[in-house]
């Protein structure tokens, strides 16, 4: 990545935003991180920045919603903007669709806004969801002992999937999604979004309602009980997070090859676990059996989700280098190493 490149990352202080501030900082990159700070753990990702990387890059305190003037600013000083700013939890949007609503479409909206408002063009990226496909009922599945399995799709969901906004984090991340790739289509907005599977790693304070995969070790470290919402044998596949910044570079630095696109991003068939598969995982991993009841499925609920990444593979030669197992134990190592940190948040 070249060094004289800035790059604004909205929701900068989140999980992933944290994993990509640091990574552009190691390659000589000084980001601007723009968040709010809503989000738990936010504020401990930014401490760790500021206490590891002091100078090496810039915060903006700004909400996507109401602080146009900032962001239009931070756009315009910009090359690249990682737009992951977002409420992003289906539960949460179904309790509060107007504050849904707002973070997710207005705010990428306002986003979109001040990159046509600047001269400078910058390249934005946009982190959406498989959520965009909702229950896909057409896709049938089988079900087997430990989990769901497509009858057909051997590849995963491909972007040619039909669009079905089952909620209302579907309706805001899939209005955005199709704002973004219109501002391309019709402003020349250099873009390219991505619809993400389940991402996890470290630096990430899963809660039950959004990175399971997190929240499911925190608690089982912590000895707290895992609702399991429907039967367990529901299938998603897992992306580490060092491999989706993987992803974001080697976008940036084809943004010509692939500006106007849409790529499903996740583990792909070879990274996929069952959420009883992942209990049975973990009391293999710790030593005990984490605990866990059932309770009735959430609505919109994908009873197996599996991203077909080959096109952005096919372009750009992209594949998962962090296997689920190795990702899983990563992800312990730092919950055990940050438990002091961690277990306070979750008390």
């Amino acid at each position: 990545m070249k060094s004289h490149k800035t790059i604004l990352i909205t929701g900068g202080a989140g999980f992933i935003g944290t994993n990509a501030a640091e990574r552009f900082i190691q390659k000589g990159v000084k980001p601007i991180i723009l968040d709010n700070l809503s989000r738990k753990g936010s504020e401990i990702n930014l401490k760790y920045l500021e206490e590891k990387y002091s100078g090496k890059f810039e915060f903006l305190k700004a909400d996507v919603r109401h602080d146009f003037d900032k962001l239009s600013e931070a756009v315009r000083r910009s090359s690249v903007v990682l737009h992951l700013a977002a409420q992003v939890a289906v539960t949460t949007s179904v309790a509060n669709p107007r504050e849904d609503f707002e973070i997710n479409a207005l705010g990428t909206f306002n986003l979109l806004e001040a990159a046509r408002l600047a001269r400078n063009r910058p390249f934005v990226i946009y982190s959406s969801t498989n959520k965009v496909y909702g229950e896909m009922k057409r896709a049938k599945t089988i079900e087997e002992e430990q989990r769901y399995r497509f009858l057909e799709y051997p590849h995963g969901i491909s972007e040619d999937q039909p669009l079905d906004f089952h909620s209302p984090y579907g309706c805001s991340k899939g209005a955005a999604d199709q704002y973004v790739r219109d501002y391309q289509r019709l402003y020349g907005i250099p873009s390219v979004v991505f619809r993400q599977s389940c991402i996890y790693g470290q630096r990430q304070f899963g809660v039950e309602d959004q990175g399971w995969v997190a929240w499911f070790i925190i608690a089982a470290i912590l000895d707290k009980p895992i609702t399991i919402y429907g039967n367990g044998k529901q299938v998603r596949d897992l992306l580490y997070i060092d491999d989706l910044i993987d992803a974001y570079e080697l976008a940036i630095a084809n943004q010509d090859k692939v500006a106007g696109q849409i790529y499903n991003m996740g583990g792909g068939p070879e990274n996929t676990l069952s959420l009883l598969e992942f209990l049975g995982k973990l009391k293999t991993i710790l030593g005990s059996e984490p605990k866990y009841n059932f309770s009735a499925i959430r609505p919109g609920d994908q009873p197996i989700y599996v991203s077909d990444i080959r096109k952005f593979g096919e372009y750009l030669g992209f594949s998962p280098k962090v296997s689920v197992e190795r990702g899983i134990a990563k992800l312990i190592g730092w919950i055990n190493e940050n438990r002091g940190v961690i277990e306070p948040i979750f008390d």
